[in-house]
C-alpha cells in the first residue's frame, strides 16, 4: 500500500503529457496483462481493456469477473492505483481547462484564426464598432489588443482578447494580424492634448505597418485621428482610412440644425440596427456604365447612391464603370443579399 501511495504522490507531480502517457500505457499494459492471466475468461485483450475501463471508472458492470487469485489480486490493485490513476488525469483536465480560461481572460493567447478584424484599443468607440461589427455579421471574429491586464469584456469564441504594448510587433504576431481583414487603430482615450493622442496614434500606425513590410502583407489599416492637420504625418505610412474624431459629430449636429431630422437619417444609415443601411457591392461583369448599374439595382430595389467618394453619379450615368469601381447602395438587408447573390450566380 505504501509503493502504491508513493507512485501516486510522484504521478500526481509529473507533467501533464507524463500523465497522459502513463495512463494510456498503463490501460494498454493491464489490458493484455488480464488477458495473460485469464484467457478463458477474458479471451482477446480488448475484453480486457473492456473490464479494465469500467473497474478504473468504477462503473462495474460485472459482465467479466476475474476467477483465479492472481487474477483478483490484480483487480484489487485496479481498484487502488487505477482509480486514483483516473481521478489524477480528470483533475489534471479540469484544471487544464481553468488555466486556459485563465489565460485567455487574460489575452496570453495567441490568436489562430483568419479574415477576422482587429482593433487595437479599448475605447467606447471601439465598443460601439464591434456591436455594429456583431449586428452586420453574427459570425464575424474580433480580435481585441490592449494593454489592460485582463480583458475588459468576457472573451466568446467570436470575440478574442490579446493583452500586449500596442507598439510591439510580437503583440501583432499574437493577434495574426497578417491573415486579418482589416485593422482599426483608435485614438488613445483619457487626459491627454491631441497632439499627444495623435503622436501615440503615429507610432502605433507605424509598428503595425512595419509588421507589414516584414511579413510581405496589405492589411487594409483605419485610422482614428484628433486633427485633421495631422493626416500628413501620417501619409508616408499608406493608411487606406482615416476617420476624424469628433468631427462627424459635429457635421452631424450642424446638419441637423438647419435640416430638422438630419440627424436621424444618417444615424438609421450608418447602423445596422435599422431595416434600411448603406453597403458596398462590387462592380458586375453586365454592367458596362453607371446607367447600367443604377437601373439593375432600381430593380432589385436598391439606390445606387455613390462610387468611392464620387456622389455625383446621377450626373455621370452614361460614363463607363471602371474596373475598379467601389458602389455604395442604400437598401434592406435582404435586398443587399439578393443582389450580392444574384452577381455571384452570374
Amino acid at each position: 500500500m505504501l509503493f502504491i501511495f508513493d507512485l501516486m504522490k510522484n504521478v500526481v507531480k509529473a507533467r501533464k503529457l507524463t500523465i497522459f502517457f502513463i495512463t494510456i500505457l498503463f490501460i494498454a499494459l493491464s489490458s493484455f496483462f488480464i488477458s495473460y492471466l485469464e484467457p478463458g475468461e477474458f479471451t482477446s485483450p480488448f475484453l480486457g481493456f473492456w473490464w479494465v475501463m469500467t473497474t478504473m471508472t468504477t462503473t462495474g458492470y460485472g459482465d467479466l469477473v476475474p476467477k483465479t487469485v492472481s487474477g483478483k489480486l490484480f483487480a484489487v490493485f485496479l481498484y487502488i492505483f487505477g482509480v486514483g490513476l483516473i481521478g489524477v488525469v480528470i483533475g489534471k483536465i479540469v484544471e487544464s481547462f481553468g488555466i486556459y480560461r485563465k489565460l485567455k481572460e487574460e489575452g496570453k493567447l495567441s490568436y489562430k484564426g483568419k479574415d477576422h478584424y482587429v482593433i487595437v484599443g479599448w475605447t467606447e468607440k471601439s465598443q460601439n464598432t464591434i456591436k455594429e461589427l456583431q449586428l452586420s455579421n453574427p459570425d464575424v471574429n474580433i480580435v481585441v489588443i490592449d494593454s489592460s491586464s485582463k480583458a475588459p469584456f468576457t472573451p466568446s469564441a467570436r470575440l478574442f482578447y490579446i493583452n500586449g504594448d500596442v507598439t510591439d510587433i510580437d503583440t501583432y504576431e499574437k493577434a495574426n494580424l497578417t491573415y486579418a481583414k482589416a485593422v482599426l487603430v483608435y485614438s488613445p482615450h483619457g487626459m491627454i492634448d491631441e497632439t499627444t493622442a495623435d503622436g501615440m496614434t503615429l507610432l502605433i500606425t507605424s509598428s503595425i505597418k512595419s509588421f507589414m513590410r516584414q511579413t510581405n502583407k496589405n492589411v487594409y489599416t483605419l485610422v482614428e485621428i484628433k486633427k485633421e492637420n495631422h493626416i500628413a504625418n501620417f501619409k508616408h505610412l499608406e493608411v487606406d482610412e482615416f476617420v476624424l474624431a469628433g468631427e462627424a459629430l459635429s457635421d452631424l449636429m450642424a446638419r441637423s440644425a438647419m435640416f430638422k431630422g438630419s440627424s436621424t437619417l444618417f444615424m438609421k444609415l450608418l447602423s445596422r440596427k435599422y431595416d434600411v443601411s448603406l453597403w458596398n457591392v462590387p462592380k458586375s461583369e453586365s454592367w458596362v456604365t453607371y446607367e447600367d448599374a443604377f437601373e439593375d439595382l432600381k430593380k432589385k430595389g436598391a439606390h445606387l447612391i455613390a462610387d468611392k467618394e464620387n456622389f455625383n453619379i446621377i450626373k455621370h450615368l452614361d460614363e463607363t464603370l471602371p474596373m475598379d469601381s467601389k458602389l455604395f447602395i442604400i437598401c434592406e438587408e435582404q435586398v443587399y443579399k439578393n443582389v450580392m447573390d444574384s452577381m455571384k450566380e452570374g
